[in-house]
Order: structure tokens, then sequence, then C-alpha cells
């Protein structure tokens, strides 16, 4: 099991520590190439990926569990903070939209085989549309409506999904192109993640391990529901172990400084959280495969 697991994570944390060293030595300006990635590389695995997955009865529960995974830490963070009195808008968040691309993608591919791409691909999906639609709803004052529709991940998931049920097959080489282009997203996702790391800072920590805790325990309940209530073929149930305590989207860091919600304090959490991962993946992995 042990062997079975540092043959998953490593080539995931090769390709994040490998992503590291550039940010060290090179300093690149990451922010072109995330938009490069998020408005073209990622639509094209999104689309390449959903539009042949077989769409029927047997996705509801998925879906469920993703909207269980997502919402659930956000009730429960929700009391969290009128408790210890904390900003909801700076802590929920992280809480609520995780890594289900940068980390997710990958890690259930190395762990599951190709088999479980499209079932990763879908929770990213669902995870992403709430980030920029409920996500954005949280922390902003205005209509949300046009950020969802022009959003290049919605657009590719929406066509494929219209595709895919209207049983129009799309052309052989057009899809070949798509998911080449595609195949470009998740190595630029781990770089990226790897390079945000040179900003750690040890005065984060304390808030960091704070979240970390929380993130793991708010997740863990999401995933009791899940496993009581959602019923889910074994492979699934396996990857929602992981997804519901992922760390914290790279995303919620991006949009606190875009809406000045305390983005120095979301940044801590974010970069900590994905830094604290590399302890309790190994972990939610051996959970994951023992089920």
């Amino acid at each position: 099991m042990f062997e079975q697991i540092i043959a998953i994570l490593f080539p995931v944390m090769s390709l994040v520590l490998i992503g590291y060293l550039i940010g060290l030595w090179l300093k690149p300006d990451f922010r072109p190439i995330n938009r490069i990635n998020m408005e073209a590389f990622v639509p094209a695995l999104v689309f390449s990926s959903l539009v042949n997955m077989p769409l029927d009865t047997q996705q509801t529960p998925l879906l469920l569990a993703a909207l269980v995974a997502v919402l659930l830490p956000g009730v429960l963070m929700l009391l969290i903070c009128r408790l210890g009195r904390w900003s909801f808008k700076t802590w929920a968040p992280l809480h609520m939209f995780r890594n289900s691309g940068n980390l997710a993608i990958p890690l259930f591919t190395y762990a599951f085989g190709e088999t479980a791409l499209p079932s990763a691909v879908l929770l990213f999906v669902v995870s992403m549309c709430l980030h920029i639609s409920l996500g954005v709803a949280m922390l902003s004052k205005g209509s949300v409506l046009k950020t969802v529709l022009s959003a290049p991940v919605f657009l590719a998931s929406s066509l494929a999904l219209l595709l895919n049920l209207s049983g129009v097959s799309i052309w052989s080489p057009l899809y070949n192109a798509t998911a080449l282009l595609g195949q470009a997203a998740v190595p630029v996702m781990l770089l990226s993640l790897g390079s945000q790391m040179i900003n750690l800072r040890l005065a984060g920590l304390k808030v960091g391990l704070v979240s970390t805790a929380q993130s793991l325990l708010t997740g863990a309940c999401a995933f009791a529901l899940i496993y009581f209530f959602i019923p889910l073929p074994p492979l699934q149930l396996q990857m929602m172990v992981l997804f519901t305590m992922l760390p914290p989207a790279v995303m919620n860091y991006l949009f606190a400084e875009r809406y000045h919600i305390e983005p120095t304090q979301v940044a801590a959490m974010v970069l900590f959280g994905n830094f604290f991962s590399l302890l309790s993946l190994p972990i939610l992995l051996f959970i994951a495969l023992s089920l």
C-alpha cells in the first residue's frame, strides 16, 4: 500500500517541486500563463472529457455528492464564524471551493486511472461553476450572471453537454485537437501551484494551521453525509474521500484580492493549506484505497 501511495503522489508532487524551483530561480510571471490555461487548456480538457461521457441518471448521485461537498462546509463555517467572530467572507470560501483542478484531476488520474478522468472533470466543473457564481456572489455586491455566462469553463462544459445529450458526434480530428490542447492543462496547473509556494511566510503559519484543520474537519463532515446517504459506486466514493478534503483553490486568493477581502490572510491560508496537503494527502489516499 505504501509503495502504491508513493507511486501515485510522486508524479504530482514532482511537478509541484519543479514549479517551485522554477519560481525560485527564474521568478516568472505565471499570471498570463494561468490565464491561457484557464481560458484555453482547461476548457479544452473539460470539453474533451464531457463530450463523450455517458450521461444518464447514474451521474445524479455524483452531482449530489459534489453539491454536498461544496455547500455543507459553507453552512458549517457560517456557524463557526459566528462563534469565533471571524469574517465569513474571508474564511468560508476556502473550505467550500477546493483545489479540484490543479491537484484533484492529476491526483485522481494517477490514483484511479484514466477511467476516473470524466468523473474528476465533472466534479471540477461543478465546483468551478459554483465558485464563479455562488463564490463571487458571496464576495461581491453586483450581478454575477455575466461572469458565469462568459466563463470559458462554463461555455465549454455547456457545449459539451449539449452535444452529448443531443447525440451529435464531434468530428474525430477536431476532438483529437481539443483533447491534445487539454493535455497541457494538468502540467501547467501543477507547475503554477508549485510556483506559488515561494510566497510562503512564517507570519501566516498560525492562520494556515487553523484554516487547514477546519478544512479537514468540514470536509470530513461532508464526506460522512455522502458516505451514509448518497449511494455512490466504489470508485466515486474513493474519489470523494479526496475531493471533500482537498486544500483550498488558488482562485480563492485571486477573488479575495479582486474584492478586497483580506487578501494577505487568504493568501496565507491558501498557500499553507496546499503545503500541508503534502502530509494530509498520503493519509487520505490510504483511507480511500482501503474502502
